[in-house]
């Protein structure tokens, strides 16, 4: 937990170099972001990412209280994720994803700025564990690691070098072992069928 804390500055504007950027932050995810978010997601996975694994988790579901998250450059939405509801193999569990940022931010430091939010915000909501299908070297830095899932199964195909747990608190993980099935509250309206 360590990492995600020194990762992490509270209300602080984003600073890069010697330029601080203080209309960027982060808020909770309200309905008014939807078609922005999904426009944002589109740009990032285009059409495909709805066949991936993880998705099988998400959908129909609602994401975790407190934990779905966009970041915006004054009003503009340039960022998103959300952490969900999973059993993992008989452990209580977050399922984090997807993570985007904007075209235009990218490299700039916000999607770590952006993870080390949830990440600490999943800390002190009281959850002790988080899965996610991505980007080893990425995910490495805030502490996940492909140890923690070994004993884990997703419910589709998956690179399993991809498949990595991080325990915010240690142990948590220790038991879990066989299928990776949603647990979440059902979802509202879906927004895409409304349009």
């Amino acid at each position: 937990m360590t990492l995600i804390l020194n990762h992490f500055v509270a209300e602080a504007p984003v600073v890069i170099g010697r330029v601080s950027e203080p209309q960027i932050y982060i808020a909770d995810e309200t309905g008014a972001d939807f078609f922005a978010r999904e426009a944002l997601l589109d740009a990032a996975f285009g059409p495909a990412r709805f066949e991936k694994t993880a998705e099988r988790l998400r959908e129909g579901r609602a994401p975790a209280d407190g934990l779905a998250l966009v970041m915006k450059d004054a009003d503009a939405l340039i960022g998103t994720l959300r952490l969900w509801h999973v059993d993992a193999g008989g452990v209580d569990a977050l399922l984090l994803g997807p993570l985007a940022i904007a075209t235009s931010h990218r490299s700039r430091g916000f999607g770590r700025r952006l993870m080390a939010e949830a990440l600490f915000r999943a800390f002190v909501s009281g959850h002790s564990a988080v899965l996610l299908v991505g980007d080893a070297p990425y995910y490495e830095a805030f502490g996940f690691s492909r140890r923690h899932t070994q004993n884990l199964i997703l419910p589709g195909p998956v690179d399993e070098a991809r498949f990595l747990g991080l325990e915010l608190v240690a142990g948590a993980l220790r038991r879990a072992k066989g299928l990776v099935t949603p647990t979440g509250p059902a979802a509202g309206v879906d927004l895409r069928e409304a349009a």
